[in-house]
């Protein structure tokens, strides 16, 4: 395979993939050498024979028993493998309502009551800490979570539970992330993307959907006739695979569909700009399209 000039440093890579992947992953992003190097200065660890992941996972293990809690929220998420947005910055814990007192510098600290039923091994369940990211965190970031914990074969309707016996203030909002979460999502940067075109009026998008038998959308609304599209970390290994993405989006057009891409920088720190142009794509009203295939 011919080497790719644009490889990203491994650390940079593992993060754009939500801060877990499989060797695959991180070389479509990286290289070998640049991947070694991390894992030579424990930037990057290594969970298996073919899974990496930043050491922030293994920081919430010792700042939970420091502080008498258990790992929850992103660690939580990290913990059980999943992709998320971004990778945390600090360890998250939760610790007893009535402890006190605690060094929390440096720490994501949550203070929740936990039945015994909810924590594993000192860590929130898979159900719990869905919910619990939900009740915490920006759409985007707990719908990257929820979206991944299907994709890893959670059952939704138990997900769905435990959201109803969350505590009533967030609970509204665990009910909204549970239900917009859906396994098809590729990655966090579609599950982000995702949660932005939630937030405008009168689009309703589908992930992971194909257009006739032209290719799969990433995003797509039927009635406006729209695809939406995460482009592939703003650039492509080799000219082979630039090539077919070109000749799918083109496809598009040719079938009436009209075709937007955004940037993972965009995505991940401009939100603003992508709700935007959602707006005025929907403002447009709908396309005439080639029907789809059955």
């Amino acid at each position: 395979m011919t080497k790719n000039p644009n490889a990203l440093d491994a650390v940079e890579a593992l993060t754009r993939l939500g801060g877990i992947a499989t060797s695959g992953e991180l070389l479509a992003l990286t290289s070998r050498r640049r991947l070694n190097a991390a894992v030579d200065a424990d930037d990057v660890i290594k969970l298996g024979r073919a899974r990496f992941a930043l050491p922030t996972a293994d920081a919430a293990r010792s700042a939970a028993t420091r502080l008498g809690g258990v790992i929850s929220h992103l660690s939580a998420a990290q913990h059980w493998q999943w992709k998320v947005k971004l990778p945390p910055t600090r360890p998250a814990v939760t610790v007893p309502r009535r402890r006190h007192g605690l060094d929390t510098d440096g720490v994501e600290v949550h203070w929740a009551d936990l039945a015994p039923a909810v924590v594993l091994d000192g860590v929130t369940s898979p159900e719990q800490t869905v919910v619990d990211c939900a009740r915490a965190y920006p759409l985007d970031v707990a719908l990257a979570v929820a979206d991944s914990a299907l994709r890893s074969g959670l059952d939704p309707v138990e997900l769905r539970q435990a959201a109803l016996r969350s505590p009533r203030t967030g609970r509204t909002k665990a009910l909204l992330v549970v239900d917009a979460a859906d396994p098809r999502a590729a990655n966090p940067f579609e599950s982000t993307l995702r949660a932005i075109a939630l937030d405008v009026p009168g689009l309703h998008v589908e992930p992971q959907q194909w257009v006739g038998d032209i290719g799969r959308a990433d995003l797509m609304d039927r009635h406006l006739g729209l695809v939406i599209e995460a482009e592939s970390f703003e650039f492509h290994a080799d000219s082979d695979s630039f090539g077919r993405d070109v000749r799918r989006y083109t496809g598009f057009a040719r079938a009436g569909w009209t075709v937007v891409r955004f940037t993972w920088k965009e995505v991940m720190f401009d939100p603003a700009y992508v709700r935007a142009v959602l707006m005025d794509l929907v403002a447009l009203g709908p396309r005439s399209c080639a029907p789809l295939a059955a």
